[in-house]
């Protein structure tokens, strides 16, 4: 099976999981499919003195630079494969 068909089961597969994942779990999905999806971080980081999600958000993409998409997928279908047990 192709990659990106595999990577698109597990984006389906993730939001159907039995349970919710932590936050840091969350940040890992969400930075690891920006990168997969869009590559390297290319928004400008939150400047709201409150915008704490946001600013998580930024950095988890950000300190995925430089990893392929390819890479990015690999890991994220990794990662749901493990949380679905």
């Amino acid at each position: 099976m192709a990659l990106q068909q595999q990577f698109e089961e597990a984006v389906a597969a993730s939001k159907t999981l039995s349970s919710k994942p932590d936050n840091d779990i969350l940040l890992q999905l969400y930075s690891l499919y920006k990168q997969a999806t869009e590559g390297d971080v290319n928004i400008e980081p939150p400047t709201g003195a409150f915008d704490f999600v946001g600013k998580a958000k930024w950095d988890a993409w950000n300190n995925l630079k430089g990893k392929s998409k390819d890479e990015a997928m690999q890991q994220y279908i990794d990662l749901v494969n493990k949380l679905k047990g």
